[in-house]
């Protein structure tokens, strides 16, 4: 009796704190949906999407202690019909097969790979000998070779002769799935051309949002040469083909990578500074400060400039949910609400979840979400207990240390899990940069866009360039550092979502027992310090393989499937290179696998014989039947990459489609 009377009361105290918890009961739907190994029917979402209906209508008559479960069950079942709904609206062909020939397309995106070659994204896609309806809507190819006189514009229409591809699944068991990432972006083919590139039609009207921003990146980069430019155009107009690999890596190491991509860190200190700009302008002026509400009008001004914001930058993903959250916050600030709180993080997470529930996988989602949560949490939590740190004249920098402090804690676990390393100088990296980016950087970016139209912008220009020359100097100087970059195993799948769930139970729940949430926190830490990795890694073209040795993965070619082998390292915690990799392959390989990794037909051709217990992985198929395990391309077109385990009972395989299942992006 008294347990239930505790259990009562522990319950009743979450009222009015509930709200919250509405994306988070969203985001179990929608991987639940994910994590799926088979496709549910159409009929799947009327039937599950019925009764979350059915369990929201009886939280009318359910009481106080059971209305919040029905709302749960019923949020879970919306969240599954949402991703299940939006993956069937942005079905689209994908090509079935490796296609080489002419590929005629109208350019609608240009960046640059990860081996930084300039890569255009194209749709009205047509390929010889291929009906219209199995041809991808969108694809992308990679400009490798010489290209001739040929510059991508917007809106050009161009002829190359290309190799595509279907996109690839996991480079291995349980990574990355870049098939399902295709899929949501309607991209059909991803290949490359060593031809040059042909235009055979001028530019055509419309577009003109994306012709304004490579305008905007031209006069930019124009004013402010070399990587200060392309950093500048990449901050104000999201276009970062003009980055160096080196750039981009340092970034990277020094955790100052977020200051590249425009997400709320940008689009709230735009917002904030037309803010202030708006609200001190009109407060200035007496006839209209003391008849206007200029907090208000300052608020929807701020909001049409983060508008055009996002439009200019290219309205991706992450600028989207950056506007969200900076939108969520103007609103509040209309309706007298507290801006800064709980319930308006999770409104702008359920606007995001509920347009783009495939965002709630990617790293973007998840550390964004996080470093607001976690910074809401915590200065409401200063707020509420009138925790001040010195005078009030050290508050600003008191603010900068602290939010550079929570932001990198609550972030760091899932960059690593996302991208297996982690910044040792992070925090000095960003307490050097993000105040100047905030009080010189981002005014400067918005003097500069005024003063565009009249020609003046060189001034405000090289005032930015200034800033953005100091953080690269930053970056380049911590991420030289002995052991700046540390590396991290890839966890198990389920590791980050348990640490989220303590995480946000400390977060969201009101009273002590909150400090339950530690534990699934602890527990996630210990599951992924134990984290096994495969001994085996067969690429899905048979052209590489790894195998773990006491030194690290050995790998079979030191050149060649490059994006394969930095994953399958990186995956690892192994901050080696591939060539490196490579030269830990020997014959003294483990005994127990017997593995031999066979390149082109000759090689195939000269093996006659192999022991039955043998492993033998070749690129092309095999001339004739063999005794041993041979695995080819055939088999592998099915199964995908395959994972090989050392057991008591023998080697257990696993491969990628265990793992992903038959799923609408895999079928085609």
């Amino acid at each position: 009796m008294a347990l239930g009377h505790v259990l009562q009361t522990m319950w009743l105290t979450q009222r009015g704190h509930l709200f919250p918890w509405v994306p988070v009961f969203l985001a179990i739907g929608i991987v639940t949906y994910f994590t799926m190994k088979t496709e549910p029917p159409m009929a799947a979402y009327g039937w599950v999407g019925g009764a979350g209906c059915v369990l929201a209508l009886a939280t009318r008559w359910s009481g106080a202690m059971l209305a919040p479960v029905l709302w749960a069950l019923a949020l879970v079942a919306f969240g599954f019909c949402l991703a299940g709904l939006r993956a069937h609206q942005m079905e689209a062909p994908v090509i079935g097969w490796r296609y080489y020939g002419p590929v005629e397309g109208r350019i609608i995106g240009i960046d640059r790979s990860a081996s930084d070659a300039v890569r255009l994204t194209l749709d009205q896609v047509v390929l010889r000998d291929v009906v219209p309806e199995k041809t991808p809507e969108r694809v992308r190819i990679s400009l490798h070779g010489q290209q001739g006189f040929t510059d991508p514009v917007p809106g050009l229409r161009v002829i190359a002769t290309a190799h595509i591809s279907p996109p690839g699944g996991p480079v291995e068991p349980g990574g990355f799935d870049f098939q399902r990432h295709s899929w949501f972006l309607k991209l059909g083919g991803v290949g490359y051309t060593r031809t040059p590139l042909l235009a055979i039609a001028p530019p055509e009207r419309g577009q003109w949002l994306f012709k304004t921003r490579m305008w905007l990146s031209a006069r930019v980069q124009a004013a402010l040469p070399g990587e200060t430019g392309a950093f500048a155009a990449a901050i104000m107009t999201g276009d970062r083909a003009g980055m160096g690999q080196d750039t981009l890596k340092a970034l990277r190491v020094s955790n100052l990578a977020h200051l590249l991509a425009i997400s709320g860190l940008h689009m709230g200190l735009l917002a904030g500074f037309v803010f202030a700009v708006f609200r001190i302008g009109l407060a200035a002026i007496p006839f209209i400060g003391l008849r206007v509400p200029t907090k208000k009008l300052a608020a929807a001004m701020a909001m049409v400039v983060a508008a055009g914001y996002l439009a200019l930058s290219g309205g991706n993903v992450a600028t989207e949910r950056a506007f969200v959250m900076v939108a969520v916050a103007l609103v509040a600030v209309l309706f007298d609400r507290r801006v800064f709180s709980l319930r308006a993080v999770a409104v702008a997470a359920i606007i995001v979840l509920v347009l783009r529930p495939e965002a709630l996988l990617g790293p973007g989602f998840q550390m964004s979400f996080a470093a607001t949560t976690a910074l809401v949490a915590v200065f409401g939590w200063f707020r509420d207990h009138k925790i001040r740190f010195g005078p009030p004249w050290m508050n600003g920098v008191s603010s900068v240390f602290i939010s550079s402090l929570v932001a990198g804690l609550a972030t760091a676990p899932v960059a690593a899990a996302h991208f297996n390393q982690f910044a040792h100088y992070g925090l000095l990296a960003n307490l050097l940069s993000v105040p100047l980016m905030g009080v010189l950087v981002m005014p400067a970016a918005v003097l500069a866009a005024c003063l565009l139209p009249l020609g003046l912008e060189g001034i405000a220009l090289w005032i930015m360039g200034l800033g953005l020359r100091w953080i690269l100097g930053v970056a380049h100087f911590v991420s030289n550092l002995d052991g700046a970059r540390g590396t991290v195993v890839s966890p198990e799948p389920f590791v980050l979502p348990l640490m989220m769930l303590g995480a946000l139970v400390i977060v969201l729940w009101q009273g002590r027992a909150r400090v339950v949430g530690v534990a699934p926190m602890i527990a996630a830490f210990v599951f992924w310090s134990q984290t096994t990795r495969p001994d085996v890694l067969i690429a899905d073209t048979g052209g590489l393989v790894g195998v773990m040795t006491e030194e690290g993965r050995a790998l079979s070619r030191p050149k060649g499937g490059g994006f394969i082998a930095l994953n399958w390292l990186e995956n690892d915690g192994d901050a080696a290179l591939q060539e490196g990799a490579a030269a830990r392959w020997s014959e003294a390989l483990p005994a127990a696998f017997n593995i031999t990794a066979i390149r082109g037909k000759r090689a195939a051709e000269a093996l006659t014989d192999c022991a039955e217990m043998d492993w033998v992985v070749m690129n092309v198929d095999p001339p004739r039947d063999l005794p041993c395990r041979v695995i080819h391309p055939e088999t592998l077109q099915k199964s995908g990459a395959l994972a090989l385990y050392r057991t008591d009972e023998g080697i257990k395989t696993v491969s990628a489609r265990q793992l992903t299942g038959a799923r609408l992006w895999n079928s085609q």
